[in-house]
């Protein structure tokens, strides 16, 4: 047993006292052994015991400083004689030399690393534990998803992290033992790469894991859907099934959800397309013929068990209403809470979930991506707009890149004025000289790009999240997500940055150029208000002969749209193929002179002229309306873009 280290020295947390830390470290080493906490960092406990959990949270927060220090030991100690450390430490397992000769990287830097082993080289390049699999991320690298490496240890991290968000829910919510969750998860494709690993996203990878599929009872999170319904690799059967699944389980339906807005707000246009034959399904007892999963077909049936005429009238009755608003609580009475993520690009989907909501409340719970599982929200009940994650200490050690507003102001950028929020930050520190913040260190009111050291092989690797901090619970500072650093365009888990927007209507506007056409600027913006969303181009062109503008082929304007979505990434074509989590991609050209209009406008909010740059993505519904007054044409991609799994 090693004995958790004291170092009230080096505590450098405002307003803590030496006497205070060591009562802190005392309380939190008779709350449970200090081997619970250090392989791996994770307390063992009941998830039933909501008590435990929430004294596990505050030990944790509290001791914010020591745990993160430990943490940060414990990778260096145990991954110090791998081929990356080793080339910057010289086998020493220091935290002040690591902290001078690791770089902090980007994934274009380790690139080559994760590539050696999804090839067949060892694991132990990067970290002494095995890797088990790799998992894909949103993000993007040469228009392939980036991967991330896992091992089977962090399963059980990712477990630990799942477990502390239900007792933070049941402070806030009372009776969620008395019934069940409708939340509808999926799976997503995967592939096996030469060295046999299986490369998915993280969500597939923890579904597919034994600790989702052997997890213990635990009453407070029993879900309508079964395992098999989640499980399935048919993305309309399994959707169908859930819902079928959950209307008829509706009085048992506390809480409803999805991981993220978009995926739920699909269910419900789903369901809007579907509820004429899932009713037909209640009523007879049987489940359509073509559910033809037969794991699916078989725990379906068992749920759907006989025929139910009333239940499918009530479920008719309300589904055959002109307005659909509220019909969650209308379909499924009980319901205290919608639980998905709201915040980021999710929250361009809220006054969507509000309308069909019927008034209760959207609840973002945890701040997660590929790389690492980061914070929970420990006021789930606030408002979208003001939800703030704390992260947890034990999961990684977490330092901090400063950023700031665009010119002196780090409160409002005058540049864009919340037009183009992305494009508002920028580095306070140069390229060549990077100075961290560490957790314990960030200041309330200020920007940062979040900062990762994993126990699965990231070493000081940004994760391209702008936070800010919003204020301290005990001693672990909360976070607002700004946004993800040069993401202009997300419908769903795509993130098309300004760069690929630029290289694919770079090769879409050669198809017109050939015909005397010059695009001279462009925009765009992510169009949610119809359901599935999609991405939205403004163009504006002139004539070589002259100023007056012939009129478009639509044909060549729609092999334009269809070009510009064969140049987006992997992800994008995916979420457009295979998931039709995107809809068509639309081109709307606008009159001569629209963009000069637009300028006006950014300078009548406060926008410098001599520093006006036109924004590549619009958020401003002002600047939409516009752009919008002066549309000219129409035209939509026909046909959704080539994607396999590669």
């Amino acid at each position: 047993m090693r004995a958790c280290p004291i170092n009230c020295i080096a505590v450098k947390q405002q307003f803590r006292t030496c006497s205070r830390i060591t009562k802190d470290v005392n309380q939190m080493s008779r709350s449970y052994p200090c081997q619970s906490i250090v392989p791996g960092m994770l307390p063992n406990y009941d998830p039933n015991d909501n008590k435990a959990g929430m004294k596990i949270l505050e030990d944790l927060t509290e001791n914010v400083y020591q745990i993160q220090q430990r943490v940060l030991e414990e990778i260096i100690t145990r991954n110090a004689h791998t081929e990356y450390l080793k080339g910057f430490l010289n086998g020493q397992s220091d935290k002040d030399l690591f902290k001078k000769k690791v770089p902090v990287v980007n994934y274009e830097d380790i690139k080559p690393y994760i590539e050696r082993i999804a090839n067949g080289d060892s694991s132990n390049i990067i970290t002494a534990e095995p890797v088990t699999e790799l998992l894909t991320s949103s993000g993007t690298s040469g228009g392939q998803p980036k991967m991330m490496p896992s091992t089977a240890e962090d399963l059980h991290r990712k477990t630990f992290f799942y477990n502390l968000l239900v007792p933070v829910m049941n402070q806030y919510v009372d009776g969620l033992d008395d019934g069940k969750g409708m939340y509808l998860l999926f799976v997503k494709p995967e592939i096996k790469t030469p060295s046999g690993l299986m490369a998915r996203p993280v969500l597939t990878s923890y579904y597919k894991s034994s600790n989702f599929r052997n997890r213990p009872f635990n009453r407070f999170n029993v879900y309508t859907s079964p395992d098999e319904t989640i499980l399935c690799s048919d993305s309309k059967q399994s959707m169908y099934c859930q819902l079928l699944c959950g209307l008829v389980q509706r009085k048992e339906v506390l809480r409803v959800g999805a991981v993220f807005a978009s995926a739920f707000l699909r269910a419900i246009k789903f369901l809007e397309d579907y509820w004429k034959e899932l009713c037909s399904n209640i009523r007879t007892g049987h489940v359509s013929d073509w559910i033809t999963d037969p794991s699916c077909r078989k725990v379906v049936s068992l749920i759907l068990s006989k025929p139910n005429s009333e239940l499918a009238n009530l479920i008719e009755h309300e589904c055959s209403n002109k307005s659909w608003e509220g019909i969650i609580k209308k379909l499924w009475p009980r319901t205290k809470y919608i639980e998905v993520i709201v915040t980021g690009s999710m929250a361009q989907y809220i006054s969507t979930l509000e309308f069909y909501s019927g008034g209760l409340p959207l609840v973002s719970t945890m701040y997660a991506s590929s790389e690492c599982y980061f914070g929970i929200n420990f006021k789930p009940l606030s408002k979208p707009s003001d939800v703030s994650y704390t992260l947890v200490p034990n999961v990684a050690y977490f330092e901090f890149l400063p950023v700031k507003k665009n010119h002196e102001d780090a409160t409002q950028d005058v540049q864009c004025n919340g037009i183009c929020e992305e494009n508002c930050m920028e580095e306070e520190t140069g390229k060549e000289d990077i100075e961290t913040v560490d957790l314990v260190d960030v200041k309330l009111g200020h920007y940062y790009e979040l900062v990762v050291t994993t126990f699965t092989g990231l070493y000081r690797y940004r994760v391209g999240d702008i936070l800010m901090v919003t204020g301290f619970h005990n001693n672990a500072p909360q976070f607002r997500f700004v946004h993800r650093r040069n993401v202009v365009l997300s419908i769903d888990t795509d993130k098309t940055n300004e760069e690929d927007l630029l290289k694919a209507v770079t090769k879409a506007k050669l198809l017109l150029e050939s015909l005397g056409f010059l695009l001279i600027e462009y925009t765009s913006y992510a169009d949610t208000s119809s359901i599935p969303g999609h991405y939205v181009l403004f163009w504006e062109f002139t004539n070589k002969g002259g100023n007056d503008l012939p009129e478009l082929d639509p044909k060549i304007m729609k092999q334009c749209c269809s070009t510009v979505e064969e140049s987006l990434d992997s992800v994008y074509r995916r979420c457009r193929r295979k998931d039709n989590s995107i809809g068509p991609l639309e081109i709307r050209v606008v009159k001569h002179g629209t963009f000069d209009a637009l300028m006006d406008f950014c300078v009548s909010q406060g926008s410098s002229v001599n520093q006006y740059k036109t924004p590549r993505c619009i958020k401003s519904a002002e600047a939409i309306n516009i752009l919008d007054s002066k549309v000219v044409g129409r035209f939509f991609s026909q046909n959704a873009p080539s994607w396999e799994p590669v």
